[in-house]
């Protein structure tokens, strides 16, 4: 088996949910296409038995259904076509979709070493090519094939041995198709990659724009976005110039057969071996043998586009997930938040290793702060939690059972995760904070606001609650983004709440008003302040001190304050104060 047919093998299993809806088109387009058949043979008809045979009624009667066979042909193509289109549609949409799923599963490492804009590129640029040649070429291909089989049909019945006279010019048509087609694939591979960088370049730039201006980087960044699309372009000319020697110069050498058809049948009217009527019926069907012929020759130049945009998504879906959930998942209806890591290792592979032989436990209801220089190992302990990642070695335990036995559904569920840069949609403040439970009624709403300290925000907001805090969140302040993705977590009402430097951009003040809101709202809960903040950590009723992956101290803030040495080293500077 070859890669390609790898490829559309893989691409086919999205076909067959399909082939019932797919029966009426085949069956119809299979109808017009042998329509389309008999006008040439009628030709032949019309010039020996009507105009040289001077029979008016039957010449009338031939241009009748000179006029109907074509409009029923083309309401029966109407017909195939837009069902055909529609089911297509939906076929391309189940592929997109699997991707768009697939790519909920890949964990954030996943997203860390890979452009937005090559994503991007190949969930919307990639699979509308794809479904671009779907709905123009496949439904063409049938028909297609159908009229090139119907064709050489008739041609070998009028007359065989001109029909393999006009056969030599086409090996070498097949020769410049196949040769030409694999260099039309490399370059439409190079195209598309090319559009992934201006994609890429864009979404950074944009995302970074008050950086770019703030280092006076506007012409650099412009002759930046100069070269990406000029290589752009160089790929595009590349590939157009290779679509149209692909397509083009085998159709060029099959219309060079017609001069052999014109010379050896006029021979073969003028010698008498053959009728006037049936060399006009045999230049008719000649005719439409080069539409199916150099249609098929541009299907199989497209194909060599689709395949490109095939390998593409293909490397996408075959990115292993690192969380796989386990075939049949234990489900968690309630939640003590009780929390066992049994010595827990993790090793990102890059010279530096994120967690080493840890063990903690977390009783329901504590209030435990995780301390530590930037690179310790604290949020990959998040990530183990709300299992974006999986330990390499020991078990996470949620209320005794191993987080890898549950459904992802429960343990995200029962553990809610504020990271130090929440994501902010382009929505309304409500909108926003209802992201986590959809269902919630607005007195919930607002109760969660309250509890972040956001009550003081709506009050100078135009549209209060309603107001639209734009891409990121980008009208609000670090802070209010972060208060905004705390009231997220909070309407959530998770059993363990995990914030991983969630107040790192609140004034003190803020950072008050939100503690005030846990004690009122979380109190009893399991909660996690993973924290570079003495007062935070003061809040706690434990805290433990982490070191290059490892607990290194564990015991209640005020003990190590006065013993602690790795915690008063790390806070030394606020405790000399």
């Amino acid at each position: 088996m070859t890669p390609i047919d790898d490829h559309f093998k893989r691409a086919l299993a999205y076909v067959r949910p399909y082939v019932g809806s797919l029966v009426p088109v085949v069956v119809v387009s299979l109808l017009s296409t042998g329509l389309s058949l008999v006008l040439p043979f009628l030709s032949k008809v019309l010039v020996d038995d009507a105009i040289l045979g001077q029979d008016f009624s039957l010449l009338l009667r031939l241009v009748g259904l000179f006029i109907a066979i074509p409009l029923v042909s083309f309401g029966m193509n109407v017909f195939s076509g837009m069902r055909y289109t529609r089911v297509s549609a939906d076929i391309l949409f189940d592929m997109r979709l699997d991707l768009y799923r697939h790519l909920q599963r890949l964990s954030p490492r996943y997203y860390a070493r890979t452009q937005l804009g090559d994503i991007v590129t190949r969930i919307n640029g990639d699979i509308g090519e794809i479904q671009r040649v779907v709905s123009e070429a496949a439904l063409s291909w049938f028909g297609q094939v159908i009229a090139l089989i119907g064709t050489v049909g008739m041609l070998i019945y009028l007359d065989w041995k001109l029909f393999l006279a006009s056969l030599l010019v086409v090996p070498p048509s097949l020769f410049t198709l196949v040769r030409y087609r694999r260099e039309l694939e490399v370059r439409v591979t190079r195209l598309r990659e090319r559009s992934s960088e201006i994609g890429s370049f864009l979404i950074e730039t944009l995302q970074g724009m008050r950086t770019v201006v703030g280092a006076n980087a506007q012409n650099r960044e412009v002759e930046r976005f100069r070269g990406r699309n000029d290589a752009f372009i160089d790929a595009l000319l590349s590939m157009r110039l290779y679509t149209y020697v692909a397509g083009g110069l085998p159709g060029l050498l099959l219309t060079s057969g017609t001069a052999l058809v014109f010379l050896y049948g006029g021979y073969r009217v003028i010698e008498g071996i053959m009728t006037l009527g049936t060399l006009v019926a045999f230049m008719a069907y000649q005719a439409r043998l080069m539409t199916p012929v150099q249609g098929l020759m541009g299907i199989y130049t497209n194909l060599a586009t689709a395949r490109a945009s095939l390998v593409r998504v293909h490397e996408v879906l075959d990115a292993t997930p690192d969380v796989v959930e386990v075939a049949s998942p234990e489900r968690m209806s309630t939640c003590r938040g009780e929390i066992r890591l049994e010595a827990i290792s993790f090793d990102f592979g890059r010279g530096v290793e994120g967690l080493s032989d840890v063990d903690l436990h977390i009783p329901g209801g504590e209030v435990l702060a995780i301390v530590g220089a930037s690179g310790s190992g604290k949020s990959t302990l998040a990530d183990l939690l709300e299992r974006h990642l999986d330990p390499q070695e020991g078990r996470v335990l949620l209320d005794g059972v191993d987080l890898a036995a549950l459904s992802l559904e429960d343990v995200r569920r029962h553990i809610g995760v504020v990271p130090q840069d929440p994501f902010i949609f382009h929505a309304s403040v409500e909108d926003n904070v209802r992201y986590a439970d959809p269902e919630a009624n607005d007195d919930d709403v607002m109760t969660a606001i309250d509890a972040a300290g956001l009550r003081s925000l709506l009050a100078r907001l135009p549209d209060g609650v309603r107001t639209v805090v734009g891409e990121r969140g980008r009208q609000l302040s670090a802070g209010e983004r972060q208060r905004l993705a705390i009231a997220r977590a909070f309407l959530a009402d998770p059993a363990i709440l995990v914030m991983d430097e969630a107040t790192g951009a609140l004034d003190p003040s803020s950072e008050a008003a939100v503690l005030d809101g846990y004690d009122r709202i979380m109190k009893g809960r399991t909660t996690i302040l993973i924290t570079h903040r003495l007062d935070l950590a003061r809040q706690a009723e434990r805290v433990v001190v982490m070191e290059k992956g490892r607990i290194v101290e564990d015991g209640p803030p005020t003990v190590l304050e006065r013993e602690g040495s790795a915690f008063r080293e790390l806070f030394l500077d606020v405790l000399a104060g």
